[in-house]
């Protein structure tokens, strides 16, 4: 915990997600008290996206945050903030593309486990 994921568009492929997770696990540790070492941000490459009826013009980044259940809402609110923030300074804006930030907080399911081997 937490498990971060970022769903991101093929037209932002120049962007260095490695250096935007670097950036975004101490926003996390700071407003969620999250452990640096706990932090774990995998980025997933989306091939096609469509956006109303246009499927050209747009890029999508969706940042999801799994985290133990306890924050409370303004802390989640915070987080998204944070996190969209941080976004828009990694990704944009780009001519040509209508750029689309979003966040959010989940909670882990009562049945999370994990082990590191």
């Amino acid at each position: 915990m937490p498990n971060i994921t970022v769903e991101r568009s093929a037209h932002l492929d120049d962007v260095d997600w490695e250096e935007f997770a670097r950036a975004l696990h101490p926003v996390i540790v700071e407003v969620a008290a999250a452990k640096p070492e706990a932090c774990k941000t995998r980025v997933l490459r989306g091939e096609d996206e469509t956006v109303g009826d246009e499927s050209e013009g747009h890029a999508i980044v969706h940042v999801t945050l799994a985290l133990l259940a306890g924050r409370t809402d303004e802390t989640k609110a915070r987080l998204t903030e944070a996190v969209v923030a941080l976004l828009a300074k990694h990704v944009g804006p780009r001519d040509g593309l209508t750029l689309h930030l979003s966040a959010e907080v989940r909670d882990l399911d009562a049945s999370y486990t994990k082990t590191v081997l």
